[in-house]
């Protein structure tokens, strides 16, 4: 937020580092972010003159120096920022001395890799990146992997009322698979698996656009500044802000 310039306190709360705009909308709903003392409506525009705070707390002004970390999120572990309500949420476990949020989010029975930051521009871009923000996952399944279900699965599955996007699915073992995905669907694999009456027993995230998972179960590591370089390059086509 330039001095003076209105912007959306979602946008600001973005920039600022304190959440995604997602998470920001959700804080304003629930009455829990005041402007100069006052809960305000959904979409209000503030300036640099307005105090703005979430749950009492002073927001302060954006940081120069953003963190981007690569975290091998275990099972049980919830990608929430609400540590108030998750006993097991992503936020306490890494314990990071600054506030940093998760970018998308993986389901508690789920495992691998999620990325955390505190630079709400990015977060938009790569949840806003269309085709260029591939995932990658190894599923394992209940039943033998056959050449009918790998078929399905990467034309296209009903789920949500709307039908998933063709995507790459190759057999690793008998009942494991690989999956790249360009959409986030909410438990999106599992929905797919369970329509084709699959279980899913093990489900990792080894891959998110050019960052490989290579650190251990529970344990992160800050991004090179070379990975962020094609990160930003991989998600170039999307806007950085929007009101």
């Amino acid at each position: 937020m330039t001095e003076k310039t209105p912007t959306r306190i979602n946008k600001y709360l973005s920039e600022v580092g304190y959440c995604s705009r997602r998470a920001a909308d959700k804080l304003i709903d629930q009455g829990r972010v005041t402007v100069n003392g006052k809960v305000p409506e959904m979409g209000t525009k503030i300036t640099s003159d307005d105090e703005i705070r979430v749950d009492g707390e002073l927001v302060g002004k954006p940081k120069e120096n953003f963190t981007y970390l690569a975290f091998n999120k275990p099972v049980g572990i919830v990608c929430t920022t609400d540590t108030g309500v998750e006993k097991d949420n992503i936020i306490d476990f890494i314990n990071y001395p600054k506030r940093i949020f998760p970018i998308g989010r993986l389901d508690k029975p789920s495992e691998g890799l999620i990325f955390l930051t505190d630079d709400g521009d990015i977060v938009n871009k790569i949840l806003r990146a269309r085709n260029n923000h591939e995932k990658e996952y190894i599923v394992s399944v209940n039943k033998p992997v056959t050449s009918d279900f790998l078929h399905k699965m990467s034309s296209g599955v009903p789920i949500l009322d709307t039908i998933t996007r063709p995507c790459k699915v190759k057999k690793v073992d008998k009942y494991t698979f690989s999956i790249i995905l360009t959409q986030g669907l909410n438990r999106q694999i599992r929905r797919m698996c369970e329509h084709l009456d699959y279980r899913v027993k093990r489900l990792l995230r080894v891959r998110i656009m050019n960052i490989e998972l290579d650190v251990e179960v529970g344990k992160w590591r800050h991004l090179t500044n070379a990975e962020l370089k094609e990160i930003n390059r991989l998600v170039s086509d999307s806007a950085k802000t929007f009101d």
